[in-house]
């Protein structure tokens, strides 16, 4: 992190010297290449990836049934292609994505933030000096505000937000990735009240005496972006924030809101830092930079001003970090209440794989206790012991596939793979009584999707990432290895 570090030593030169004497013979080849070792932790990661690639097999299964049960010309053809679309826009390309990214997108660092599939996202086009707290105070200085994380009280600004039409200035963010790790916190101000316009910056500190190339050292990188509207994206066909072309316009916008609330703050650029480019970003929008990167020096800007706003993010830290601390024998139901809402929410795939599993475990409960208690009234002529037997199976499997979540909800990575064994089971299954049933019909898909959606939730990177976290590459498959 930021140093006490002398003005003249902030800003490097570009070159050095370097270590290249003449050899006094013929050079030998020397190399220090990594052994990667079989560790546990390595075949977890690969038995992980090969249930990512099964299920790019299973959704493309999937999808051809959904295609070919709509070739037919009739009113129901439309609602089976939207449902097709539905399901390569948002369940197969990012698979795919995930799967292709990985073996062919180096991950070493090139000035791009990557999605959680693994597709180059922003530019990272700002690079700063300073603490944690020194950005807190200047960007709320500078009218920008801090995007909430995704929380129940954040989740429900969103949809009142959406209902009513009225401004949530806090909205969350969707994740970018930098060094393997999603971006730290974000900034955003919304143009005229629009929640379909708004500027952004998402900030990563940098790694333990990590430098720029050209050897400058900064503490955080940052990606700053111009959302000009709401539309589909050409790689994905997903609907999403299109942004502005000149990426370079935001970043200055940026520079320029920070420098008038303090002039204080330096600036230096590193010329041609990359070369200039015309790309596209994960959403498949054209993005295009001059290759410069400004280093701004924020140093002391949290002193330099009321500290108000670092001071909250500081307590909010400190209450964070309270677990182990004193809390008081009895709360009352306001501060439970806030707790709760406060509390960051497991991924919505993971969400909605518990939502199937207690519905389907409460389920069997109730019929259960209904064939138990027509079988101890004396009217349970009519009922075989086979069906009870079979409904007892049903229960077991039924209430381990609970357990399951409730572990893997615990993080434990094991319970995460025993629950995905049943489900890509399950999807088999249900696919295969599709594809060899005579009397094909659209309802029938419905025990198929289902199936499918659990596997689709339990392989994505959101669900990974939250059950095992770990160095890694964003959308990748076996990850990063410790050494």
């Amino acid at each position: 992190m930021a140093d006490n570090r002398q003005e003249a030593e902030k800003f490097t030169p570009i070159l050095s010297a370097g270590f290249y004497p003449v050899p006094d013979s013929y050079p030998k080849y020397l190399s220090d290449g990594l052994e990667i070792k079989q560790t546990k932790r390595r075949i977890y990661l690969l038995v992980d990836s090969i249930f990512v690639i099964l299920t790019v097999g299973l959704t493309l299964w999937f999808a051809g049934l959904l295609l070919w049960s709509g070739m037919e010309f009739a009113w129901k053809s439309i609602v089976v292609l939207l449902l097709f679309w539905a399901v390569l826009a948002y369940l197969l390309l990012p698979r795919i994505h995930q799967v292709f990214t990985t073996l062919y997108v180096p991950d070493y660092f090139m000035a791009r933030t990557k999605t959680g599939d693994g597709l180059l996202g922003d530019p990272v086009n700002l690079a700063l000096l300073g603490e944690e707290e020194d950005i807190h105070a200047i960007m709320a200085k500078a009218g920008w505000v801090r995007a909430d994380e995704i929380t129940l009280r954040s989740s429900w600004g969103i949809v009142k937000s959406s209902l009513t039409g009225k401004s949530y200035p806090n909205a969350p963010v969707s994740d970018l990735f930098l060094f393997g790790h999603r971006h730290a916190f974000a900034y955003q101000q919304e143009v005229d009240g629009s929640a379909a316009q708004r500027h952004h910056v998402r900030f990563w500190p940098t790694p333990q005496g990590w430098d720029l190339p050209g050897k400058q050292p900064v503490d955080w990188l940052a990606a700053g972006t111009y959302d000009k509207s709401v539309g589909l994206s050409t790689l994905t066909f997903q609907v999403t924030h299109k942004i502005d072309d000149d990426v370079d316009a935001e970043r200055d916008y940026i520079i320029k809101t920070i420098r008038y609330t303090d002039p204080e703050c330096k600036v230096k650029v590193l010329e041609s830092f990359s070369t200039a480019f015309h790309d596209r970003n994960g959403g498949g929008d054209i993005v295009r930079t001059d290759g410069n990167m400004p280093i701004l020096d924020l140093s002391g800007a949290a002193m330099r001003h009321d500290k108000a706003n670092a001071d909250e993010h500081e307590a909010k830290k400190a209450k964070d970090a309270d677990k182990n601390h004193y809390r008081p024998a009895k709360l009352s139901t306001k501060q439970i209440m806030n707790e709760t809402l406060d509390k960051t929410l497991p991924p919505p795939a993971l969400g909605f794989v518990g939502f199937l599993t207690i519905t389907a475990a409460v389920l069997t409960t109730v019929v259960l206790v209904l064939f138990g208690a027509v079988w101890l009234g004396g009217d349970g002529a009519t009922l075989l012991a086979e069906d009870g037997i079979e409904l007892l199976i049903l229960a077991i499997a039924g209430y381990a596939q609970l357990v399951l979540y409730i572990l893997t909800l615990k993080k434990y990575a094991w319970a995460r793979i025993g629950l995905l064994s049943v489900a890509v089971v399950a999807a088999v299954s249900d696919l295969w009584a599709v594809t060899t049933g005579n009397d094909f019909h659209l309802t029938h898909l419905l025990p198929a999707a289902i199936s499918l959606l659990v596997v689709l939730a339990l392989t994505a990177p959101a669900v990974r990432e939250w059950v095992s976290p770990r160095e890694r590459r964003s959308g990748d498959l076996i990850g990063s290895v410790s050494q």
